[in-house]
């Protein structure tokens, strides 16, 4: 007898990104995030790089802005391609990364500047996205 393995939970496919191989290819030969996100104002990956320059160099606020643009960019994307608001977001797809990695600074921002709601629910949704990715 065989037996088929089947999600009892109802838990929806991997929501995976199409992706915007110009502006991921741009970022990739190092281009400015800043002229990347102007050209590709939905690509997440811009966005992304642009929060984690902020953050890294000390510009918390920046870096809240720009991981909250991204963050919004990417949540459309997502819907667009069949998400619910649930279910994971792998990121072991490439094209989810820019995404996740806003969603990641702006947990981190958000906490930097005492906005424990945000930076909580930050934290849940990458759990909730790809459990790898949350402490």
């Amino acid at each position: 007898m065989t037996h088929s393995h089947r999600d009892l939970l109802g838990e929806p496919p991997a929501t995976l990104l199409p992706g915007d191989p110009e502006a991921e290819a741009t970022l990739a030969a190092g281009a400015d995030p800043a002229a990347v996100a102007a050209g590709h104002p939905r690509a997440s990956a811009a966005w992304a790089a642009l929060a984690e320059g902020a953050l890294g160099g000390g510009r918390t606020i920046e870096a809240y802005a720009y991981a909250r643009t991204g963050y919004h960019r990417g949540l459309d994307a997502l819907r667009k391609n069949g998400w619910k608001g649930y279910g994971p977001v792998p990121w072991s797809h490439e094209p989810n990364r820019g995404f996740l990695r806003c969603v990641t600074v702006l947990a981190r921002a958000a906490e930097a500047i005492g906005e424990v709601d945000e930076q909580e629910r930050c934290t849940q949704l990458l759990r909730d996205c790809d459990p790898s990715l949350a402490p």
